[in-house]
C-alpha cells in the first residue's frame, strides 16, 4: 500500500469499512469515500477530516484517488462502482485489504455466526486495558473507547472473521475462536453443511497455533474439525458442559454476572464479574479469557478488565435505566433473539417484557420465518416493524407480516417505524428492547423521552 495516497472506501459507513477507514486515516493516507446515507458513524469519520460523499455521483469524487477498497454491500449497477471498475484504478474488496494488513502480524480471529463481535470487543478490553500492544478491527462500537477501532500498538491484531460472502477465507490467523455454527446467509450458503464446509476451511488455516469451539457445536462438527485442521493445531472446546475450558455462573445480581473459570491447565479464576448479560455473553467472555491468558495476562489483569467492561453499543446497551427500562440489541437471528430474551428475563424476573422487532434481510426472514415467530413468543408483548432489507431486494410475498403469522402469542402487533413511537406512548410499558440489525435505533431517544 505504500504506493498510493488516496484510498478511495465505497460504502465507508460499514462498520467494517469504518474501522478500515480509520486505520489508513491514522497512517497518514488521504482518505475519502461513499456511503447512502449520513449516519453517526460517517459523522465521526467527517470530524477526522474524511470528506464523505452521499449522492452516487462521478463528479463529486476526486481525481487524485489512486486505490478504492469496497464492500460486497454495494449494488453493481452503482455508477461510482463501474466508473471505477472501467477506469482502471485498482479496486480491493474490504475482507482482502483486511486479510493483507492482518497477515503482516500475529493476529486473532474471531468467528461464528453469533457472538463474534461481543467476543472481539471483551478480548480487545482485556489486553488493551492491560495496555498490550494490539490493533482490532471490529463489528461494532466499545463503550470503553467509543470506536470500532482500537490501536495501541502492532504487536498483535483481533479482527472479526466474517461469513458472509466468505470473506473469512483472507485471513492467515494464529488462534481463532468459533463460537457457533448455526446455520445463517444461506442466501450465500444455500445449505448449512456448505456453511459449516466453509468454517472448516477456515479453521484449517491456523498452522500451529490455536482454535478454540464452543460447545454448542455438536459432537458430528466437532469431530470433522479434529480430523481436518493442521496437527500442529491445538483445539480447545469451551462452555457450561463438558468443555477444556469452562465456566459456571454463580449469581446473578443487579444484571452483573459472578461466575468461575477453569481451564484444561487447572487454572481456576474464582469470583469473576461482568455488567453483560446472558449466558451467551459468559460464553464469549470464557473464549476472551483463555486468549488473553494464552497471550501472557495474568488473573489479576483479567479479573480488573471484566469488571471495568462497559459494553458494546446495540449489545444489550441500556438506554434508559430508571423506573422504566430500554435496552438496544443487535439480534437480528433466532438465536441470537432467544438469548437476548433469556438475557432480558435473567435481568429483569417478573416484569412485562416489550420486544419492538425489525427483521433484517428478506432472505434471513424467508428462512427463518417459523423460527423468529416461535422465539418472539417468548415475549409478553410483541411489536414488529417493516423489514429492513440492506443489500437485498424484494423478494414476493416476504415481509415482516410472514413472521407475524408465524406467532401464537396474542400479544401480537405490526406498526410502522413512523408510527412506533406514538404507538408505545398508549401502551403500558415496563421494560421495552428494541431488537433487530437495521435501523430501529435511530428512533430509541424519540422512546427514551416518553419513558419515566
Amino acid at each position: 500500500m505504500k504506493n498510493y495516497k488516496h484510498i478511495f472506501f465505497l460504502g465507508i459507513g460499514g462498520i467494517g469499512m469504518s474501522a478500515l477507514a480509520r486505520y489508513f486515516h491514522k497512517r497518514n493516507y488521504v482518505i475519502s469515500g461513499y456511503d447512502r446515507t449520513e449516519s453517526e458513524t460517517t459523522t465521526d469519520l467527517e470530524k477526522l477530516g474524511i470528506k464523505i460523499i452521499y449522492k452516487d455521483s462521478i463528479e463529486l469524487i476526486s481525481k487524485a484517488i489512486d486505490f478504492v477498497i469496497w464492500t460486497p454491500a454495494i449494488p453493481k449497477e452503482s455508477l461510482l462502482y463501474n466508473y471505477f471498475i472501467q477506469s482502471g484504478i485498482e479496486m480491493n474488496k474490504r475482507s482482502e485489504i483486511l486479510g493483507k494488513i492482518t497477515a503482516q502480524h500475529n493476529n486473532i480471529a474471531v468467528a461464528g455466526t453469533h457472538g463474534k463481535t461481543s467476543t472481539s470487543i471483551l478480548l480487545t478490553h482485556l489486553l488493551a486495558h492491560s495496555n498490550f500492544s494490539i490493533t482490532a478491527f471490529l463489528g461494532g462500537v466499545s463503550s470503553n473507547y467509543n470506536s470500532n477501532y482500537v490501536d495501541t500498538g502492532g504487536q498483535w491484531m483481533i479482527e472479526e472473521a466474517d461469513e458472509f460472502d466468505r470473506s473469512f477465507l483472507k485471513l492467515r490467523p494464529d488462534v481463532a475462536i468459533i463460537g457457533s455454527l448455526d446455520a445463517d446467509h444461506l442466501d450465500i450458503y444455500s445449505t448449512r453443511d456448505e456453511m459449516v464446509k466453509s468454517y472448516i476451511e477456515f479453521a484449517s488455516l491456523v498452522d500451529d497455533g490455536l482454535v478454540l469451539m464452543s460447545d454448542v457445536i455438536n459432537e458430528t462438527d466437532l469431530q470433522t474439525f479434529r480430523s481436518s485442521i493442521s496437527t500442529n493445531t491445538k483445539l480447545l472446546t469451551y462452555g457450561m458442559k463438558d468443555a477444556d475450558v469452562m465456566c459456571s455462573i454463580n449469581q446473578i445480581h443487579n444484571s452483573w454476572t459472578n461466575f468461575t473459570y477453569v481451564d484444561e491447565k487447572d487454572r481456576i479464576i474464582e469470583e469473576l464479574n461482568i455488567r453483560f448479560p446472558g449466558r451467551h455473553n459468559i460464553y464469549n467472555a470464557t473464549a476472551a479469557i483463555r486468549v488473553a491468558l494464552e497471550l501472557g495476562l495474568t488473573e489479576e489483569q483479567v479479573r480488573e478488565g471484566l469488571v471495568s467492561f462497559k459494553g458494546i453499543q446495540r449489545r444489550f446497551e441500556w438506554i434508559h435505566e430508571k423506573n422504566q427500562v430500554l435496552i438496544d440489541d443487535y439480534a437480528h437471528h433466532p438465536e441470537e433473539l432467544k438469548a437476548a430474551i433469556e438475557a432480558l428475563r435473567s435481568c429483569y424476573p417478573n416484569r412485562k417484557i416489550t420486544g419492538v422487532f425489525q427483521p433484517h434481510l428478506f432472505s434471513r426472514t424467508r428462512d427463518f420465518a417459523s423460527e423468529f415467530g416461535n422465539v418472539l413468543d417468548l415475549l409478553d408483548e410483541t411489536i414488529l416493524v417493516e423489514l429492513y432489507p440492506a443489500r437485498e431486494k424484494p423478494i414476493e410475498g416476504i415481509s415482516s407480516l410472514t413472521i407475524l403469522d408465524k406467532m401464537k402469542s396474542k400479544n401480537k402487533s405490526f406498526v410502522t417505524k413512523n408510527q412506533l413511537v406514538d404507538s408505545l406512548r398508549s401502551r403500558s410499558l415496563d421494560v421495552v428492547a428494541l431488537l433487530g440489525a437495521g435501523d430501529l435505533s435511530n428512533l430509541r431517544n424519540d422512546i427514551k423521552k416518553i419513558l419515566s
